[in-house]
């Protein structure tokens, strides 16, 4: 068992983290088991991972480790600094350093608030794209669109 928390914390630690000297990680469910049958460690109720200044909760949660694969449902939160990301699901493909969020998206910022249906995020290149429903307020300012893209980096909507 402790190997297996060990290997899902190292496995968290190299896709949640952009640098190469990143802080230990805090993971924290009610439940954390390893389904032999489909090779996914399964966080169930509270989960809460945090690494440097980012923190991700959800309800529940899959880990594909050899895939660098995370499949998270159950109000889905990501949140860094004055960025807040909300959802009924995410997926993540460490690999590509690619994120998804689906149902009910809204992301938060200082002066800026943009709901979708979903939302793609690359983790590289540090653009959000909302596709789906987006409404977008900045800054007292709103309108609505079929897609956003928005540099999370430069914080402007491209």
């Amino acid at each position: 068992m402790k190997r297996r928390i060990f290997l899902l914390v190292i496995f968290l630690l190299v896709l949640l983290t952009t640098t190469g000297f990143a802080a230990k990680p805090v993971i924290r469910a009610d439940n954390t088991y390893f389904d032999i049958n489909t090779g996914l460690y399964v966080l169930n109720g509270n989960v809460y991972i945090q690494v440097n200044n980012r923190i991700i909760t959800a309800g529940q949660a899959k880990v594909n480790v050899a895939g660098l694969e995370v499949w998270g449902s159950g109000g889905v939160t990501v949140t860094q600094d004055d960025i807040n990301f909300t959802g009924d699901s995410v997926y993540v493909y460490g690999a590509q350093d690619q994120a998804k969020i689906d149902g009910g998206v809204k992301l938060t910022r200082t002066g800026l608030t943009i709901t979708a249906d979903q939302v793609d995020f690359n983790w590289q290149n540090k653009i959000a794209v909302f596709s789906g429903h987006v409404q977008v307020s900045q800054n007292g300012n709103a309108y609505s669109a079929d897609s956003v893209n928005y540099n999370v980096a430069t914080n402007t909507i491209l």
